[in-house]
């Protein structure tokens, strides 16, 4: 289980409980499981009621999809939690793909439209990561997540060279080469950074925080 927060105190934080990953075995077996985990999510996590919530009286504000194994029917989950938007309290959902378009694992579910943040993985996949000698891949992946339909998204990178295999951009670069092109979409959120515990090492969202 893994909380991601997002937003800034001026306009609010949303915290969202992310599942799956990259670890372990799991996968949706029908829509009908799929109907099954939402109903488990909303009661323990979000806005439904159960005696066994793990977080006690915490209120999650929605569901992030960071899926990287297992079948379809995560476009059933999304439908499913989506719904329970319509009782009141919004239930957000967000999504973390990897760069090359469509993801294998999360394209039904993002073909929904109903997702309000993707964090694309601009890492670990070389085919679409941005460099100084080649921006034109990522240019070329970045145009083509933001042609679907979805609130805004981000740039997934990592927040230092030790965090991934490759796609680390250095600070200066993003400020000068990615900036410019991707704040041209009326879709760009932000950045996503992987993650946490080599943020504070290397201090790269200090670095970047005045230009995003």
């Amino acid at each position: 289980m893994m909380l991601e927060q997002i937003g800034s105190a001026r306009k609010g934080i949303k915290v969202l409980l992310s599942i799956g990953g990259g670890a372990g075995n799991y996968r949706l077996s029908s829509d009908a499981d799929a109907n099954s985990v939402a109903v488990y999510l909303w009661n323990n996590f979000l806005g439904g009621q159960s005696n066994s919530r793990p977080l006690g009286s915490a209120v999650l504000d929605g569901i992030d999809f960071n899926i990287e194994k297992g079948g379809p029917h995560y476009a059933a989950l999304a439908r499913r939690l989506s719904d329970y938007s319509k009782g009141g309290k919004k239930v957000y959902l967000s999504a973390a793909p990897q760069c090359p378009f469509p993801d294998q694992y999360l394209n039904d579910a993002l073909s929904t439209g109903l997702f309000d943040y993707i964090w694309v993985q601009f890492y670990n996949n070389p085919q679409c990561e941005f460099t100084t000698s080649n921006p034109n891949a990522f240019r070329d992946s970045w145009n083509k997540w933001t042609s679907i339909k979805a609130g805004q998204f981000f740039v997934g990178l990592p927040a230092s060279r030790q965090a991934a295999s490759s796609g680390f951009v250095k600070p200066n670069d993003l400020k000068n080469q990615v900036f410019p092109f991707v704040k041209g979409s009326p879709k760009y959120g932000g950045v996503m950074l992987y993650d946490k515990f080599n943020d504070d090492k290397s201090g790269y969202s200090y670095q970047i925080r005045g230009s995003v």
